[in-house]
């Protein structure tokens, strides 16, 4: 009896050992895969294996190489986003494909696909992961404001399944994938969403005291690497703009949402005195200059969060107007306060 060993998509794992009958099966199941037993060179495709050998002894087959026969190192994933101000994208997984996505994310997901928790962005979750490759992992994301924790999400059936994650708050999802702006991207804290599985979320420094004090985004920003789709999340509607070599664009600090990494970000002053203090802007602005691309985001969290804050009266917030006329009973009685 012959040990068979499989695999296909753009991911590491193998499906394997499986006898002479099961491996018709899941040939027949995925004609498109690579196919490897004892005797073989090295991987073939199942659609070039006429017959099966001899008996043998089982035997650990060839290391796949990192891209996969030629193929992208993170998973091709399909996509659709849905909504308009609140949106979720579902994300469609061929059997053996997964996405990763950060702890709470997750909206909904058909029974077929299966959750595992890991260290740090998954990268590293496989064999060849070592114990310190997924503490680095994980401490880059603790930096970066994210969980320890990555949720992975793999389809273990045949077909396709969906799995599909929601914004934390109003606002847009990006989907882009990352070999087409030059395989990494410069973003905001706590804007990655979900991605494929081989997609690297790590952390960029500021190197300059000011832009790290001043610039919005602190000394540390996530950095997104990798060939494959990441989804991230900006608040409010997203602006994107190409800058030319040079070309220098003043940004409100905190609408500053990702850049390429050639994009250099610095800070300015707003302006003179009169302007800093009744300006109602702050005292500096980010500034972005070219080339690269810039995507910006008209209503930051921070902004949101506030605004939300100075109006809750338990805050100190001002009464606007809203709700009964009886005032703060009326509003008890309706439930909308409370003592």
């Amino acid at each position: 009896m012959n040990h068979w060993y499989f695999h296909a998509g753009s991911d590491q794992t193998r499906v394997g050992p499986l006898d002479d009958d099961a491996a018709r099966e899941h040939a027949l199941r995925n004609p498109n895969a690579q196919c490897w037993r004892e005797g073989f060179s090295g991987w073939k495709p199942v659609r070039e294996v006429p017959e099966f050998g001899a008996d043998g002894a089982p035997a650990m087959p060839p290391p796949l190489s990192s891209t996969a026969g030629g193929r992208a190192r993170s998973d091709d994933i399909d996509y659709t986003i849905v909504g308009q101000d609140m949106q979720f994208v579902e994300i469609e997984l061929d059997p053996g494909e997964s996405a990763i996505a950060e702890a709470g994310a997750l909206m909904f997901k058909d029974a077929s696909v299966q959750m595992d928790t890991v260290f740090g962005d998954g990268r590293a979750s496989g064999p060849g992961g070592g114990f310190m490759d997924k503490l680095l992992s994980a401490g880059k994301r603790v930096v970066t404001g994210e969980s320890l924790f990555t949720t992975v999400y793999t389809q273990t059936g045949t077909g396709k399944a969906k799995v599909a994650f929601a914004a934390p708050y109003p606002g847009t999802v990006l989907a882009m994938k990352l070999d087409e702006h030059g395989g990494r991207l410069i973003c905001q804290k706590d804007s990655f969403l979900a991605g494929a599985r081989g997609v690297q979320v790590g952390i960029f420094f500021q190197r300059k005291i000011l832009t790290g004090l001043f610039g919005g985004e602190g000394f540390i920003m996530q950095k997104l690497e990798g060939d494959g789709w990441v989804f991230v999340h900006a608040g409010g509607t997203v602006v994107e703009r190409e800058l030319r070599a040079g070309e220098r664009l003043d940004v409100d600090t905190g609408c500053v949402m990702a850049f390429h990494d050639t994009v250099q970000m610095d800070v300015r002053a707003v302006g003179g005195i009169k302007s800093m203090l009744f300006g109602g802007e702050g005292v500096f602005l980010a500034t972005l200059t070219g080339p690269g691309k810039v995507w910006l985001q008209s209503l930051p969290f921070s902004r949101m969060a506030g605004r939300m804050l100075a109006a809750a009266p338990q805050g100190g917030g001002q009464n606007r107007g809203e709700g009964s006329v009886l005032g703060g009973l009326g509003r008890i009685l309706d439930g909308d306060n409370s003592f």
